[in-house]
């Protein structure tokens, strides 16, 4: 008998719950529990709700909201909510999951755009060009490979020129890549966060509301015991 009293019934599942699995539908928020009542017409205002099915609810009223304030969800958001409903972590390495997909022809293109955009590159080069100069304005040993005007430099100069161009190009285009899938990772992360944070409010609030129903109950059962004692000493 004091089993069943010490239990109540979920108006949602409709079983059997101990009182530290349940929660009294008065102490949800209202926009909530509009929601439930919308979802379960039999639910009354004076029953109780299970912990596991007020969560469930949590998640499918945050989903209603998504679809309210953005029309239809993308495959990112849908993808925040499954890790909500599976409670698993969303956030990832974008640079570790980037480079595992680089061929190895854009990895070496991603070193020479790195060499080419360095100092080094820069002392390297100028220093073979102005030895590359030097050479072929003395007579050395009596003949010059490429007498001034330069051409066969000019020429070397041109196809590095052209050369180069391009592999920057592919460098910057991955770096481009790279910052969007930063960008989104970031933006399901934050979209997460600020769905993690909602329903924490709301559990913090009917945490709050419950303790607040529990030290009521404790004054109402001290106010009786006071009663009972102030009678036997009439």
């Amino acid at each position: 008998m004091k089993n069943t009293q010490d239990k109540q019934i979920c108006q949602i599942c409709k079983e059997h719950k101990k009182k530290s699995d349940i929660i009294p539908l008065e102490l949800i928020d209202t926009p909530l529990l509009e929601f439930i009542k919308e979802k379960f017409p039999d639910c009354t205002g004076n029953g109780y709700i299970c912990k596991t099915d007020i969560r469930n609810i949590r998640l499918n009223y945050v989903e209603e909201i998504l679809k309210k304030e953005k029309g239809e969800l993308s495959n990112l958001e849908n993808k925040v909510l499954a890790s909500l409903k599976e409670q698993e972590t969303i956030s990832q390495n974008i640079n570790i999951e980037f480079d595992k997909k680089l061929t190895f022809g854009e990895k070496i293109s991603d070193k020479l755009a790195t060499f080419g955009g360095s100092w080094r590159f820069i002392i390297i080069f100028l220093a073979l060009l102005v030895m590359w100069i030097i050479l072929n304005s003395i007579n050395l040993l009596g003949k010059n490979f490429d007498p001034y005007p330069f051409i066969l430099l000019n020429l070397i100069l041109s196809c590095i020129a052209a050369i180069q161009a391009p592999i920057i190009m592919m460098s910057q285009n991955r770096m481009e890549a790279k910052d969007r899938l930063r960008a989104r990772n970031d933006y399901v992360v934050n979209l997460k966060a600020e769905l993690e944070i909602r329903n924490l409010n709301e559990r913090i609030d009917n945490l709050l509301t419950e303790q607040w129903q529990r030290l009521l109950e404790i004054q109402k059962i001290q106010l009786d015991i006071m009663n009972e004692i102030t009678a036997k000493n009439r």
